[in-house]
């Protein structure tokens, strides 16, 4: 019998922010079996937690269908159920697919994690399609600023959308995105504005995962978040040597959190910073997989 423990991400309210399942001592599951499991839990994604020879621990990610390199709020779910097993040290390391990454533990149950060498490609599609393929036209682009590839641990298209308003009519067809993302078909499109909900957020955003994942949309995503803030430093307040932001997303599927990204190192290339993100969650139960009733009591997380 697998136990995977459920929580809610980027938020203290069980229901809101993004759910994820967690697998503690995961060491004896072959990954046909890990893929299984997060099959069956239907997250966003799954966290596997396992030893390490090289840190603290080893962690691995499968969405749906297919295994990620790294998931912001499924090892900031994974460092919660270990604290609450095993008293965590004010500083550790995760080995992940994106490498080795330091994470601290912060007051009031939040964590912080480093998370990879960000990344910045130029988009050299057609603009037109993409949009398209959620539910917009072109007069609903913020042509003020750039629309480029992203990735601090997984690849996504950050595409700037003029107001907030547009964000309700948005309609991913998740199937698309592979062909109209040619350079990187397994990348997910993420639209953001300027224009949030809360005042305190300086960006808000929507994630539609992509082709093939096995989900439609993520609520509030960490790894994406680090991506928005790496765009924000860049290309809209570039002169700042160090950028501290809220980011919010969440609202239009009815799961509503905040990531806190902070952005530090000089100069303008991108590549030299360091990408760290805050958050927490919520435990909100338990769901136990055993081979003969693999697809009973699961989550349907879809959105």
């Amino acid at each position: 019998m697998i136990e995977t423990l459920h929580y809610d991400v980027f938020t203290t309210t069980p229901g809101a922010g993004n759910p994820a399942g967690v697998v503690l001592r995961a060491d004896q599951l072959s990954e046909q079996e890990m893929q299984r499991i997060a099959r069956t839990n239907g997250f966003t994604e799954t966290t596997f937690v396992l030893s390490s020879d090289q840190v603290d621990y080893r962690m691995r990610y499968f969405a749906p269908e297919r295994e990620m390199n790294l998931c912001g709020h499924g090892t900031i779910a994974a460092l919660t159920a270990l604290e609450t097993t095993e008293r965590l040290p004010i500083t550790l390391q995760v080995e992940t697919k994106s490498g080795i990454l330091p994470a601290s533990r912060l007051a009031n149950g939040m964590f912080r994690l480093q998370q990879g060498r960000p990344e910045i490609q130029p988009f050299e599609g057609n603009i037109d399609r993409v949009l398209a393929s959620i539910g917009l036209g072109m007069q609903h682009l913020d042509q003020r600023f750039p629309v480029v590839y992203g990735s601090t641990g997984n690849w996504t298209l950050v595409l700037p959308i003029r107001r907030l308003e547009d964000f309700k009519q948005m309609i991913p067809d998740n199937a698309r995105f592979a062909a109209v993302l040619s350079d990187h078909p397994k990348a997910s499109i993420h639209p953001i504005c300027l224009e949030t909900y809360d005042s305190k957020a300086i960006l808000h955003g929507r994630h539609f995962s992509a082709t093939g994942a096995g989900s439609i949309e993520d609520p509030v995503t960490g790894t994406a978040s680090g991506v928005m803030g790496v765009y924000y430093r860049k290309f809209i307040q570039s002169l700042e040597t160090e950028t501290t932001i809220i980011i919010e997303q969440g609202h239009e599927v009815g799961r509503p959190g905040q990531v806190g990204i902070r952005i530090s190192g000089e100069g303008l290339d991108h590549s030299n910073w360091k990408v760290e993100m805050d958050g927490q969650a919520v435990y909100v139960g338990v769901k136990r997989t055993g081979e003969e009733k693999a697809d009973v009591e699961t989550f349907h997380l879809g959105f």
